[in-house]
């Protein structure tokens, strides 16, 4: 599963990220960009994958960001309100098993 992929996970850990995830959120005044409510997960529009994850007009690239809550972006990764049973998303919007440390 490429959730669990390493280099995605260093990514994700990396200064660069940590520094634009809080600039585009303050930008966005921590606000949902789809509904409006509290924003908890900075999202990328292009989904990271093993061909894009060293672009950084990708990784970084606030045109490809966007600011969403839990619900949203369960949507968009599901398709409806909420992930399937067990499962949640970490503090960088990582799906991961209920239980797991955030």
């Amino acid at each position: 599963m490429f959730q669990r992929d390493p280099e995605r996970v260093a990514f994700y850990h990396s200064k660069a990220w940590k520094a634009t995830q809080a600039a585009y959120m303050a930008s966005k005044c921590h606000v949902c960009e789809r509904c409006g409510r509290a924003a908890k997960i900075v999202h990328h529009r292009t989904h990271l994958n093993a061909d894009n994850l060293h672009d950084p007009m990708v990784t970084l690239g606030w045109d490809n960001l966007e600011c969403l809550c839990v619900t949203c972006h369960a949507r968009e990764h599901f398709g409806s309100r909420a992930t399937a049973p067990g499962l949640g998303f970490d503090r960088d919007g990582n799906l991961i098993a209920v239980g797991t440390h955030n």
